[in-house]
């Protein structure tokens, strides 16, 4: 039989369990898939595996990851199988941490238009979660490299994991991170929620300081991350920030960071701009609190008072 009808066949029978994996025969017909040489095949069986937490295939998927490690781009091109099987292990609380330390050092070149491409990136951060849910005593260290890794989705997934393990030996870490920059924007937005969540009472001030950066993402990232982190000292931080910039985009992702620390002080601010603020401020206030319309009784609120200001047209701006 052909390669490739044999693997349509095969991704044949599980378009036919994937319903109703568990039954004796399903789990047989998993078994037979995670045995074979199709990686595809074999990506999809562990997805299922993980999306219904069959834990009898275990053994099957670990044999399965160690054969896709042999020639990998060969038998496993786009680290496909790979990044599945960790994935499910580690939602299935898999404890045996050789496997992660060979996946989280894992590098796959795989030729691309003009040179070579590592798919080995997002393996190499699952791997990181599985070693910290197991509190692998050496942890920190492999976090650390993985946070200098030349991939921008490992050094997200590093700055992740440091947040995961609820350590604060990974602050100085972080806080070193932000220091020396990153050329990604993702990797230091990541940072900073890591560090407002390790250490939030120190890093407030440190994030804070980021609102005065050259780049304008930068800043927009950092008010970003103050606002998601919803600790009440980060409203002073960002209110003051916000009452000295000039530039109008930063405003508004000023105020809408603002919004998102969904407190009661915050949504005072936000409503007194409304009622008195300059009009481009009120408009500015209002589209910031529109990400709780579904809040019936603050979005009431936010309505009451634009109908106290006696300019309606606000509301319509805003929702143009």
């Amino acid at each position: 039989m052909p390669k490739s009808q044999k693997k349509e066949e095969i991704l044949s029978l599980l378009s036919q369990i994937q319903e109703n994996p568990t039954t004796e025969e399903a789990i047989a017909i998993l078994r037979q898939v995670l045995n074979s040489k199709y990686s595809v095949a074999i990506a999809r069986a562990a997805k299922i595996a993980g999306k219904f937490a069959i834990v009898d295939l275990i053994p099957e998927l670990v044999a399965a990851f160690t054969r896709m490690m042999v020639n990998p781009t060969v038998t496993d091109g786009g680290c496909l199988a790979k990044k599945e099987i960790a994935q499910t292990l580690y939602y299935l609380e898999y404890s045996n941490e050789s496997l992660f330390l060979e996946g989280i050092h894992h590098v796959q070149m795989e030729p691309v238009w003009g040179g070579k491409e590592d798919t080995a990136a997002h393996l190499r951060g699952i791997c990181a979660l599985g070693l910290v849910r197991m509190n692998y005593s050496d942890v920190m260290n492999e976090l650390a490299d993985l946070l200098a890794d030349p991939q921008p989705e490992a050094r997200v997934a590093a700055a992740k994991a440091i947040a995961y393990t609820s350590n604060s030996q990974g602050v100085p870490l972080l806080r070193l991170k932000v220091r020396l920059g990153d050329p990604a924007p993702q990797v230091l937005s990541e940072c900073f929620t890591a560090l407002l969540q390790l250490a939030p009472q120190q890093s407030v001030s440190l994030v804070g300081s980021f609102l005065l950066a050259s780049e304008e993402q930068v800043c927009e990232l950092a008010a970003l991350a103050l606002g998601e982190s919803r600790l009440d000292a980060a409203f002073a931080t960002l209110k003051n920030w916000w009452e000295k910039t000039k530039n109008p985009e930063l405003s508004r992702t000023g105020l809408l960071a603002i919004a998102m620390l969904r407190n009661e002080q915050a949504f005072e601010f936000l409503m007194s701009l409304i009622a008195e603020g300059k009009h481009i401020d009120a408009k500015n206030a209002i589209a910031a609190l529109s990400i709780y319309q579904n809040d019936l009784e603050l979005w009431k609120r936010v309505c009451q008072v634009v109908e106290q200001r006696g300019d309606m047209k606000l509301m319509q701006e805003t929702q143009s």
